[in-house]
């Protein structure tokens, strides 16, 4: 079996390997973020694990959530940028 190699590649099929790639990093960001945001939050936020949470637990949660996704879509749209510049490089 020959290596891939972008020399061997139309534009058609590196731009759609590109999108095919750019497809498969969001949904794989996606479910890192909610593990780790959901891991990070509860550790932080419930001191006292029951069978709800209080008006203190569920404010902590709902900001810690709000900042995770703030940083979140930072990277992303920085690591998006990158991936774009490297895109037109080809």
């Amino acid at each position: 079996m020959s290596a891939l190699t972008s020399e061997s590649l139309t534009d058609k099929e590196k731009s759609e390997f590109m999108q095919q790639i750019k497809q498969e990093f969001a949904i794989a960001s996606a479910q890192e973020m909610l593990s780790k945001m959901s891991e990070k939050c509860f550790k932080k936020c419930v001191v006292r694990p029951g069978t709800s949470l209080d008006s203190s637990e569920q404010k902590c949660v709902a900001m810690c959530m709000d900042r995770y996704m703030d940083a979140f879509n930072l990277v992303s749209k920085t690591y998006s940028a990158r991936i774009q510049r490297e895109h037109n490089r080809m």
